[in-house]
């Protein structure tokens, strides 16, 4: 049986940690840590099988455990990620946000092949990117217009410089136009997605982004187009906010169980 260690006590979290605990993902989940030593002991008691609180990030890879699952920050990925790999656990990362630093994108990358260890990456609340990655040598362009409710935006650093106020926002409003490295960089915990993209695809100073604001919205839309030798990709994908956290899609947390569901089972595999 697969042991799993969870860095993160979230909605994400939380949800991985159900899905664990109820047999629907093959695996024991073995230990749990949050910053918020009250969020992990709510996980905790929600449990029929309680995994052990550790008392810092760093000590859920050095117990035996297969793979450490990360549900917290991009912070988290850069603060325990090369430790995780060097104790020879595999790592996923729903912070994917946090690879586009190249210099972490590096040390990770190279931390894999020197302990022979995997970094999994969800598709996450987009779809397609089987698709973009089997053409990523003739892409020309790529680009994701993402479309979320105001409220879902709430707290960006983008708007720490920034004189748009989300509050008077009264129809659909194109907040934000650039680059995905600048993207993820302004709304680390709201567009993932463009990482992710940009990952599979020309890179993050290639793949072009535009968050709309709209306060009728009442999913998350995100809409992307590939063009290169090899024609034309276009998908569009509507995603309800989670109820917990409408930051959080609901298709990027069951895109995180399937991953995890892949990689515990022994059976026929679909999609790279």
């Amino acid at each position: 049986m697969t042991r799993i260690g969870l860095l993160g006590c979230g909605v994400i979290g939380t949800q991985i940690a159900i899905a664990i605990d109820s047999g629907k993902i093959p695996a024991t989940l073995t230990h749990v840590y949050d910053d918020s030593k009250e969020a992990s002991t709510i996980l905790v008691e929600k449990l029929k099988n309680k995994p052990e609180i550790v008392e810092n990030p760093h000590l859920l890879s050095s117990h035996p455990v297969n793979i450490i699952v990360e549900a917290a920050s991009q912070d988290a990925v850069r603060d325990v990620g090369l430790s995780v790999l060097q104790n020879k656990r595999d790592f996923m990362i729903m912070s994917v946000g946090a690879l586009l630093d190249e210099s972490i994108y590096e040390i990770l990358s190279d931390a894999c092949k020197d302990f022979k260890k995997t970094i999994l990456l969800p598709s996450g609340a987009i779809a397609g990117l089987d698709g973009i990655k089997s053409v990523k040598d003739e892409l020309e362009s790529v680009s994701i217009t993402t479309t979320k409710h105001p409220r879902s935006l709430m707290g960006a650093k983008f708007f720490e410089h920034s004189e748009i106020s989300l509050n008077s926002i009264n129809s659909p409003t194109v907040i934000f136009e650039g680059s995905a490295k600048e993207a993820v960089s302004l709304f680390p915990a709201n567009i993932n997605v463009a990482a992710l993209l940009s990952l599979s695809g020309i890179g993050s100073d290639k793949t072009g982004v535009k968050i709309v604001a709209d306060p009728d919205a009442d999913k998350n839309t995100h809409h992307i187009e590939a063009f290169g030798k090899f024609g034309k990709m276009a998908f569009t994908i509507e995603n309800f906010p989670d109820p917990e956290n409408s930051k959080t899609s609901r298709l990027a947390i069951l895109s995180a169980i399937e991953t995890l569901k892949k990689y515990c089972s022994d059976d026929i595999q679909i999609g790279t």
